[in-house]
């Protein structure tokens, strides 16, 4: 096995006093990072995951002051939690949010001290359980995240990919290697901040980097090259139709989906993707037969969202639609409801959902009446 390339004296001493001083002056001042306590750096660390820190920052607020504590947390119902998160993304952070506080709740509250004992918790990988542990518990755990792993990439001009199980590893030592023992959390802070606001994938702020000194990468003048960036291939398209039912007495159909399932927990206008050789209306009345057994007439389209996930993007048809034969039933969907579109901002929806929403607000509700030559005419 070939040996760990070790980081040298004079590169750690620059991270425990040039960046420990650069950190301290110029640390960002979020909330999660006074009056600290395990849950309130909890609840950040898993909405940093994957978001930028002044995306986050509003969610976190609001958050805290609906859900100030573990007890609350737990009191809450799934829907009111995926709610505070509703456009947030990657549901899944919520819903092990709200499992490990009703789990925690059955034990006074209290969260784990140790590495291990977070690490056992719903949804907590290495780098959460890490993280929490150096922030709230002062264990001396590194973290590597994407922008402690550019920062390493770049000091030590190491060219793997930061993915690749080797080149984690590898990174981990290294970070490791930098804490100051009993100061990890600041350590830590300290490495992620001069990812996200001087070490940036694009444009780097070297002139003003405490590290430039001891950074290969600014050496070579190519820091840019490094970490060795992902070849990206172009995102699957995905054609997506669904229907805005609504009732005689006014009211729309919304649908639950399963836990289990992309953005699971959260309720949408029904429908699904559009199969080879079928029409969009075809798509839509299919879709609603197979998943709340429902037979419906399609009627004229409201709108198309266009909206981009991780690994795909999609185009949303949505259209009108009324119910011809049979009563909905939960057959691949976890629930349904009628709900009046007053109250429909009451459930979590999907970042696509709401942008139907939006649209069907402002045409009040109202199935569209149909002109002489057939033209929808909508409110």
């Amino acid at each position: 096995m070939t040996p760990v390339p070790a980081m040298p004296s004079e590169t750690r001493r620059a991270f425990r006093t040039r960046l420990a001083a650069w950190f301290a002056r110029r640390r960002r001042p979020f909330p999660w990072r006074r009056r600290r306590t395990p849950y309130r750096v909890w609840i950040s660390e898993l909405m940093l995951q994957q978001t930028r820190a002044d995306q986050a920052l509003p969610y976190y607020e609001r958050f805290l002051a609906k859900f100030p504590n573990v007890a609350a947390l737990a009191r809450a119902s799934r829907r009111e939690v995926l709610k505070a998160w509703e456009g947030l993304g990657y549901y899944a952070r919520a819903r092990n949010a709200h499992d490990t506080a009703r789990l925690l709740a059955g034990r006074g509250g209290r969260f784990p001290r140790t590495y291990e004992g977070l690490r056992a918790l719903p949804g907590v990988g290495p780098y959460t359980a890490a993280a929490v542990g150096s922030l709230a518990f002062g264990l001396d755990t590194a973290v590597v995240d994407g922008n402690v792993a550019r920062v390493l990439s770049r000091v030590m001009a190491f060219g793997g990919d930061p993915g690749a199980a080797r080149s984690r590893t590898l990174l981990q030592s290294w970070a490791q290697a930098l804490l100051v023992p009993g100061r990890a959390g600041f350590c830590n802070e300290a490495v992620m901040e001069l990812g996200a606001v001087c070490c940036t994938p694009r444009n780097p702020r070297c002139g003003e980097c405490p590290l430039r000194a001891v950074c290969r990468a600014f050496a070579e003048g190519r820091p840019e090259s490094y970490p060795r960036p992902k070849r990206r291939r172009p995102l699957p398209h995905k054609v997506v139709g669904a229907a805005v039912v609504t009732d005689r007495r006014g009211r729309i159909l919304i649908a639950r989906r399963k836990e289990t399932s992309m953005l699971g927990g959260l309720w949408e206008f029904p429908g699904g993707t559009l199969e080879k050789g079928e029409t969009m209306r075809e798509c839509i009345a299919r879709e609603l037969e197979e998943e709340l057994g429902i037979r419906v007439e399609v009627g004229p389209r409201l709108v198309v969202v266009r909206h981009a996930y991780s690994h795909f993007t999609i185009a949303l048809h949505t259209h009108w639609a009324r119910i011809v034969k049979g009563r909905p039933r939960a057959i691949h969907c976890a629930a349904f409801r009628w709900v009046r579109l007053r109250d429909l901002r009451r459930f979590p929806f999907p970042r696509a959902d709401v942008e139907i929403l939006q649209r069907l607000e402002a045409t009040g509700g109202v199935f569209p009446r149909v002109g002489r030559k057939g033209a929808a005419r909508v409110p």
